[in-house]
């Protein structure tokens, strides 16, 4: 299918695309190949394939969710750069004044 000339001016300026002359002819050759291989594609007999969304099986990959320990609050802080009172201490982000770091 050959477009015309209009049809990719008129297909441009519905997506509010700016195209000069130049640009529309190459388009126009750009999108007849395009179409080309569409048509191709159509002449197919696809009556015997089933519709498919994923053409290659997944499964699930995640682990059982099984309940544990979680690491004592020492080996946690271990390899913190700083810390406080069983906490991790961090720069503030926000503010730094007498508020907390909010910056209200």
């Amino acid at each position: 299918m050959r477009l015309s000339y209009e049809e990719v001016e008129y297909v441009a300026t519905l997506s509010r695309l700016g195209l000069g002359d130049d640009e529309i002819t190459r388009m126009r050759d750009q999108l007849s190949s395009i179409l080309e291989h569409i048509e191709a594609i159509d002449e197919l007999d696809t009556e015997a394939i089933p519709p498919t969304a994923q053409v290659v099986a997944l499964t699930n990959v995640m682990r059982q969710d099984v309940a544990r320990d979680s690491l004592n609050r020492d080996a946690v802080l271990g390899n913190a750069p700083r810390q406080s009172d069983g906490f991790f201490e961090v720069h503030a982000i926000l503010g730094g004044g007498s508020d907390g770091g909010t910056g209200c």
